[in-house]
């Protein structure tokens, strides 16, 4: 594991890995988890205009949690959150679903961070859930289709493995990123725990066993309890010289992880790009062509799924050998990157305007923002290449500081916290300056602070959020007023900030 982890639990033993299963480069854990965790803040000061028009913060008991279930697991505790084990406690768990079900983050980078936050936390599971290990595994879900598959591994194993619903998603997750020793492991010593017989045959050959496996495999033959795709794939893959005239089967559609591995391990594997997000971690081992690995990284930043170091050091491993699409864009990174390391003004005003269009192309223009954010703040830049640049740093982690100056416009007194009424022009800008005044909130929302159901009400103002971002501009006032009164500071500034400044197409 990398260093990149939580700055809290900077050990990879923390979290029970095992790096001898690693088949590539580890992976590194998702972006935002090495910058601040949105926590719950105080607002400001005596001293600081008021900003909440009196409206008390509802008391939400913060408490130790008591014997843990795997629901109540997470990877990020309350110390690190500042949210209360009570975050789910006192709602229900068919309505948390739904709110965690409703959200669509992929262009959302602030509410990814805070979405993430809210998956690994934790804290007591919400009432009425089916059976133990459901909330842990809907949490598991949503990691995976955002392509987390590190932090879902992890989150995995710390809730333990033990039953049927969280291994299939703990193996699921292994196979795609390659490390699968750990789980097939344990599955052979417990076979109970099995998501399918093919699973039970590809580990039990995995460890060395094969004959077993071959054993296992004609059994199921004979009884025809196998899928038709996985007995050809399985027959293919134990008995390589029996089979080599036969043809494989027609590709899947929607593959599962073992399906995919076993067309990867008879050296057919199956592209990416038409798959879930989960699957273009298997695109980031050194075994793919970096056309491919580009691709993946890219795919997987867009949901701050892969942090943004990682995304320079595959755009900046040779240079392109072709132009046009991808390569234009590897290139017009690598020239910033370089004009920015020699400090040189004029060739940062050449080469910014090209590569910042080209991850607005790729819309992963908050990640290019942390990357190079603060040292563009620092350039001294002039005319429009000054104006990017300024905005470029309002987009990253250090936005105060970037919006410090004299006249501040609009963006920058927002970066500091207060927008200024006398400088809002647009629908967007009213509805941030209203959501800053700390209006009341809707009566659904009050109710929900007032009872305790502090993740729904955070979930609610996400969707919110996502309704604004869609033309709701309205929404985005109870959106922002949410997160204020909640003290999440930083979410509300960043998130009017990429409100503000991202332009992006339906």
């Amino acid at each position: 594991m990398q260093a990149r982890w939580l700055v809290a639990f900077a050990c990879a033993s923390f979290w029970g890995l095992d790096a001898s299963a690693q088949t590539g480069p580890p992976l590194s854990a998702i972006d935002w988890l090495n910058d601040p965790v949105p926590v719950i803040q105080p607002l400001p000061g005596a001293g600081d205009p008021p900003v909440t028009g009196g409206v008390v913060l509802p008391v939400v008991d913060v408490s130790p949690l008591g014997e843990a279930s795997a629901d109540s697991v997470g990877l990020l505790p309350s110390s690190v959150t500042g949210l209360p084990a009570s975050l789910w406690q006192h709602s229900d768990a068919g309505q948390i679903r739904a709110l965690m079900k409703a959200q669509k983050l992929t262009d959302l980078p602030a509410m990814q961070s805070l979405f993430y936050t809210l998956l690994l936390a934790e804290a007591e599971p919400p009432m009425n859930l089916e059976a133990d290990g459901d909330f842990v595994a809907a949490r598991l879900d949503h990691l995976l289709a955002l392509g987390a598959v590190e932090p879902a591994q992890a989150l995995v194993q710390r809730a333990g493995p033990s039953s049927k619903p969280l291994f299939k998603r703990w193996f699921d997750a292994t196979l795609l990123s390659g490390d699968e020793e750990a789980a097939c492991t344990q599955l052979v010593r417990t076979p109970g725990l099995s998501p399918s017989q093919a699973a039970l045959i590809f580990c039990t050959a995995r460890r060395g066993d094969w004959r077993a496996a071959a054993l296992m495999l004609n059994t199921a033959l004979a009884l025809q309890t196998l899928p038709s795709q996985e007995a050809a794939l399985l027959q293919h893959f134990l008995e390589p010289e029996l089979y080599e005239e036969e043809p494989l089967p027609l590709p899947p559609v929607r593959p599962s992880p073992l399906v995919f591995r076993l067309w990867e391990a008879l050296g057919e594997p199956l592209p990416t790009a038409p798959l879930p997000r989960a699957f273009a971690v298997a695109d980031l081992r050194d075994i793919t062509g970096w056309k491919a690995r580009i691709e993946a990284a890219e795919r997987l930043a867009q949901t701050s799924a892969l942090p943004e170091n990682r995304l320079l050091g595959i755009y900046s491993e040779r240079e392109p050998a072709a132009s046009g699409g991808i390569w234009d864009r590897v290139d017009a990174i690598q020239r910033l990157d370089r004009a920015l390391a020699e400090r040189d003004p004029r060739d940062v005003t050449r080469a910014l305007p090209n590569a910042w269009r080209a991850m607005q192309a790729a819309r992963l223009e908050v990640p290019f923002a942390r990357l190079f954010g603060a040292q563009l703040g620092q350039m001294p830049l002039t005319g429009p290449a000054a104006e990017l640049a300024r905005d470029i740093a309002l987009l990253s982690p250090d936005y105060e500081r970037s919006a410090q100056g004299p006249d501040p416009d609009f963006a920058q007194t927002l970066a500091m916290g207060r927008p200024a009424s006398r400088l809002s022009r647009s629908p967007m800008e009213q509805a941030i300056v209203k959501g800053f005044a700390a209006p009341d909130l809707p009566d659904d929302q009050a109710m929900r602070l007032t009872q305790g159901r502090l993740g729904e009400a955070i979930l609610d103002a996400m969707r919110l959020y996502e309704n604004a971002m869609h033309g709701e501009t309205k929404d985005l006032v109870t959106a922002l007023a949410t997160f204020r009164h909640l003290g999440l500071e930083d979410t509300a500034r960043q998130a009017a900030l990429q409100a503000l400044l991202l332009t992006r197409a339906p």
